[in-house]
This record gives structure tokens, C-alpha cells and sequence, in this order.
């Protein structure tokens, strides 16, 4: 079979989100099958402007073919339109435009899926707020899978995304509380679809005592990575913990890995080390007590999954519908929805040790049931060979 993955960036130099998630896929995956990734030139996920010159390459194996941006993103112009956007009433045509301003615009791209759709068996589209999945979906409705990588946020209930919800051969969720969400707004019950997530990639060779040694971390502490800004619930995160640090006089620091957009207040025990390659990130990961994934928005925390997979237990934000699933499920993470219940949690995750020990124990074993590469091929396999016999 002949596979296209449509996404709005794709490179080595992308490491989170639904573009990481789609090169991890596809380089699995084109073990089965003949795979191509359809994509823009862009890098820069702010204004989209072209950053690769090639219009064809190849990453590990797999062929990309690159489409220019044919306008870039104005930053200020597309807030003030959004903000109109989700406050007033609008018309369907005001989504349009706000849809062609979220971009990466990118019409050469859909106009090549309309007139290639023949040489693909199926198209699996990352990332349903894009200009490149609602265009590219109306024009191979029945050769699309959607992987919609959705957030429970104000977005997801604009019209044009209902109306897209019904338009797909098949869904890829990652998670169960994504799929419940998009079929209570969609009524898309009928449209196949299997939750499945994302693996993770963990290296063969780390050691937490060489970071340590290299970073000059001493003690015992928390981890945060990921971005780190407000929409991840970062500023509440450091609030939380600095009123902890102040109430308790807790002997214990917290670690933030990954790029800032958010002013990380002065402290001793506020240790920020920015971006760092990924057998430094296990290590940090490795040497930690336990994961702090704060983010108010997630489809699915691969950073949870990763902490998982190395048996550290996860303390998440309850007021994210798919941090409180997955912990609940995995029996591998506590939760909080105010300070109060941060305090209580963090205080009885530093206490027992043997809690941590038991829940470290769950997420392994969660990790290993649902989250192996092996699980997570042979999902996407059963998918299309469900599609295949309805056809």
C-alpha cells in the first residue's frame, strides 16, 4: 500500500507536538507500507514562513515532498482576528478567513493531493486546526484519516470543525477522552475510528549520574519538560510550587527543561536548563522523583508516557480532562485542581516512597500494554485493514 502523512511541518529540527508524533509514525510505519510525507516549507509555527529550500528530501528513510507557504502568518493581524473570532458572533465565511490566517497556507500542497489522490491508498492527516487538514480532507474525503490531535479548548467548537468531524474515512485518536469530545460535538459515531496514541523513542544509553554531575544538580527534585509557557499551566506550576517551598520548607527543587516563553521567576530551587537533546532529557527524567505536567490543553502527554516507561509516577493537572484519564487509567499518577490539593498530593508523593515505588510500577506496565511501537503499529495495520473491507 501507498501512504501519504500530511502535516504542517515535518524535519528533524521539530521536536514536540503533532509533527514529532507524524515522523515518529511514518518511520515506523514505512516498514508496511510505501510511505510519503506531504508537508510545507515552513519551520517557524508562528508566522510560517518557508525555511526549507528542497522541494523533495528524505529523513530515515522516508520521502518528503515540500510545498511553499504562499503567505506568511502576521502574528498581531491573526490574534485580533481569532479574538473577534471566538467573542462575537461570526459567520462561516469569518471562520474560513480565520482558517486561512491560521495557515500554513499552503494551496500548491492541496492542489497536488487533488491531482496525485489516485497514487495514495490513504492519507492520514495530523492536526485538525490546520489549513492543510480542512482543505486536504474535502478534497480525499474517502481516502482521509484524520489524526486530530485535538484540545479541549475554544477552537475545537467553531463550525467548520463539526462539519469536518463527519467528513473523514477514519479517525486515529489519542485518547478516549478526545474521542468522547469530538463525537459529542460531531455525532460521528459512525465514522470508524480507534484510540491509539504515540510510542516514544527512549535511548539506549543514558546516566541521571552524569547530568547530574554535568548540570551541578544536587538533591532530590521534580521534573517539568516540555514548553514552557502559560497555556502549559507553567505560571501556576511555579506559583504552586514557590507557596509549597514557603509553607513547608521542602528540601526540594524543580527542574524546567525545554524552551521558555514565559519569565521563569528567580529562585534557588527553580533550576532551568532549557533545550536539551533527548539522552539528556531521560537522564534528568531518570534521576527525577516524579513528572509535573501542569498544561490546562493536551490530546495526549507523550512526556507522561515517557516518565512512565522509565516507572516515575506523574502529578498533572486535574483540570485537563486527558492528563486526569490517563492517570486515572494507568493508576500511575495523582492529580490537583487547586493549590490545596498540589500541596496534599506533592506532600504524599515525597512522603511514601513506596507509593512512588507502586505507582512507577503501574505506568511501566501501562506504558507496556498500550504503548510499545509494536502496539502502536499494529493498531494503525488494523485501522486501514477495517477500511479496506468496508470498501
Amino acid at each position: 500500500m501507498k501512504i501519504a502523512f500530511v502535516v504542517q511541518r515535518y524535519g528533524l529540527e521539530i521536536n514536540g507536538g503533532a509533527e514529532l508524533h507524524c515522523r515518529w509514525i511514518a518511520e515506523h510505519m514505512c516498514k508496511y507500507w510505501e510511505v510519503e510525507v506531504l508537508t510545507t516549507q515552513a519551520l517557524d509555527y508562528i508566522t510560517w514562513r518557508n525555511h526549507y529550500s528542497r522541494s523533495e528530501d528524505s529523513l530515515n528513510g522516508v520521502l518528503i515532498k515540500r510545498f511553499p507557504v504562499s503567505k506568511s502568518r502576521d502574528p498581531e493581524r491573526f490574534g485580533k482576528l481569532q479574538n473577534r473570532i471566538l467573542d462575537n458572533e461570526h459567520t462561516f465565511e469569518d471562520e474560513l478567513k480565520w482558517l486561512e490566517e491560521e495557515g500554513p497556507y499552503s494551496p500548491l500542497l492541496i492542489q497536488y493531493i487533488q491531482e496525485n489522490q489516485k497514487d495514495y491508498d490513504y492519507l492520514f492527516f495530523f492536526s485538525y486546526r490546520y489549513y492543510h487538514s480542512y482543505w486536504g480532507i474535502q478534497a480525499v474525503p474517502q481516502k482521509s484519516i484524520l489524526v486530530p490531535t485535538a484540545e479541549n479548548d475554544d477552537i475545537i467548537r467553531l463550525h467548520l470543525f463539526k462539519e469536518l468531524f463527519r467528513k473523514p474515512r477514519g479517525f486515529v485518536y489519542n485518547s478516549e477522552e478526545e474521542r468522547q469530545m469530538i463525537q459529542e460535538l460531531a455525532h460521528n459515531g459512525d465514522v470508524p475510528g480507534e484510540v491509539v496514541g504515540v510510542g516514544t523513542e527512549i535511548p539506549d544509553q543514558f546516566a541521571a549520574d552524569g547530568f547530574h554531575e554535568k548540570y551541578g544538580i544536587e538533591g532530590e527534585y521534580l521534573v517539568y519538560i516540555g514548553r514552557i509557557d502559560q497555556n502549559k499551566g507553567c505560571d501556576e506550576l511555579f506559583q504552586f510550587f514557590l507557596q509549597y517551598k514557603r509553607e513547608t520548607g521542602a528540601e526540594i527543587k524543580l527542574l524546567l527543561i525545554g524552551s521558555s516563553i514565559l519569565k521563569i521567576p528567580v529562585h534557588p530551587d527553580l533550576i532551568y536548563l532549557g533545550f536539551l537533546n533527548e539522552e539528556e532529557k531521560f537522564a534528568a527524567l531518570q534521576g527525577a522523583l516524579l513528572l509535573c505536567m501542569p498544561s490546562f490543553f493536551e490530546s495526549l502527554s507523550m512526556v507522561a508516557l515517557e516518565a512512565w516507561a522509565l516507572g516515575r509516577p506523574v502529578l498533572a493537572n486535574a483540570r485537563c480532562d486527558v492528563l486526569k484519564g490517563q492517570c486515572d487509567r494507568s493508576q500511575a499518577g495523582l492529580y490537583y485542581s487547586d493549590y490545596s490539593q498540589f500541596k496534599q498530593a506533592l506532600e504524599l508523593l515525597l512522603a511514601d516512597s513506596e507509593l512512588r515505588e507502586r505507582m512507577g510500577q503501574n505506568g511501566r506496565q501501562y506504558f507496556q500494554q498500550r504503548y510499545t511501537w509494536s502496539v502502536i503499529e499494529q493498531k494503525y495495520l488494523a485501522l486501514v485493514r477495517q477500511l479496506n473491507k468496508e470498501s
